[in-house]
């Protein structure tokens, strides 16, 4: 995978709308949960895709809010794979919060 120009991830960024672009090498996204337990279940979801994809994000938890932040080491920035992992997340997310 190659590294995306700024054009390639601003249009990445306007599928996404809540993610953010960190200092131009990292995407980052907030997920808040009902209770701490459903967002330990979504991280659990999240390491399991992530170890399958061997890309893997940097995860905070912060009581009910999950902070994921995703970029491609070996790129220095961002590919094609951090966006469509971002994609995952979310429907992940979705599942589990219905």
């Amino acid at each position: 995978m190659e590294r995306l120009s700024d054009e390639q991830i601003e249009q990445e960024l306007d599928k996404l709308p809540e993610w953010k672009l960190v200092d131009e090498k990292w995407i980052r996204r907030r997920y808040k949960f009902e209770n701490y337990l459903h967002g330990i279940e979504f991280v659990s979801g999240v390491a399991a895709y992530s170890e399958g994809q061997q890309h893997h994000p940097n995860i905070a938890i912060d009581y009910k809010v999950v902070t994921l932040k995703i970029s491609s080491w070996e790129k220095r920035g961002l590919t094609d794979l951090d966006f469509e992992m971002a994609h995952h997340f979310d429907e992940l997310y979705e599942q589990k919060e219905k």
